[in-house]
C-alpha cells in the first residue's frame, strides 16, 4: 500500500510541475518587438517622489526616440603602436637577448613576452630538450605576441629565431 501511495504522489507532482511549466507562456520563445535604445539619463530625471507602484513597466515600449547614429558614442580606435615598455629593470643579459631579437627582425610588444620565451628555451636546454621538443610551444608563444606580423615572417621562422637567439645570448 505504501508503494502505491508513493507512485500516486510522484504522478501528482509530475502533473503539477507540467501544469506550472505549461502556464509559463504557451511554448512561445520568440521576441515580439524590437528593443529600443534608451538613455540612462531619462531614468535619472524621473521625479524622486514617485511611488514604486507608479514606475513604468519594463514591458511598455519606450517613448524616447533612439538617438541618431551621429550622436552615438563610438569607442576610440586602439593605436597600432604599442606603448613604450619600461626597460629600467632589465638586466644586461635581458637587454642583450632583446637586442639580438631586434637584429633578427623581432620586436616583441613587451619585453615580458620575449623574456618568457627566452626563459622557457633556457630551461628546456638545461633539461636536455631538443629544438624539436621546444618548437611547438615557442612558435605558439611567438605567434601570440600582439606585435607579431605574419606578413613579415612565418611563425616557424620567428620560433627558430627565438630559440637560436636565446641559446646564443640568454642561456649563457
Amino acid at each position: 500500500m505504501h508503494r502505491t501511495r508513493g507512485k500516486v504522489l510522484g504522478v501528482a507532482v509530475a502533473i503539477a510541475a507540467s501544469g506550472l511549466l505549461a502556464a509559463c507562456g504557451g511554448n512561445d520563445s520568440t521576441a515580439s518587438s524590437t528593443p529600443t535604445l534608451t538613455s540612462t539619463t531619462t531614468a535619472a530625471a524621473a521625479p524622486s517622489s514617485a511611488a514604486p507602484s507608479e514606475a513604468p513597466s519594463s514591458t511598455e515600449p519606450s517613448s524616447a526616440a533612439p538617438a541618431p547614429s551621429s550622436e552615438l558614442e563610438r569607442p576610440q580606435p586602439v593605436p597600432n603602436e604599442p606603448a613604450p615598455a619600461d626597460t629600467s629593470k632589465l638586466t644586461d643579459k635581458d637587454k642583450k637577448f632583446l637586442d639580438g631579437l631586434k637584429s633578427e627582425g623581432i620586436v616583441p610588444s613587451t619585453p615580458d613576452i620575449a623574456l618568457s620565451i627566452g626563459t622557457y628555451v633556457c630551461q628546456g636546454v638545461a633539461a636536455g630538450a631538443t629544438e624539436a621538443d621546444m618548437t611547438t610551444f615557442v612558435n605558439a608563444m611567438a605567434g601570440s605576441d600582439p606585435s607579431f606580423d605574419s606578413s613579415k615572417m612565418s611563425v616557424e621562422d620567428a620560433g627558430k629565431k627565438y630559440i637560436s637567439t636565446a641559446k646564443s645570448t640568454y642561456c649563457q
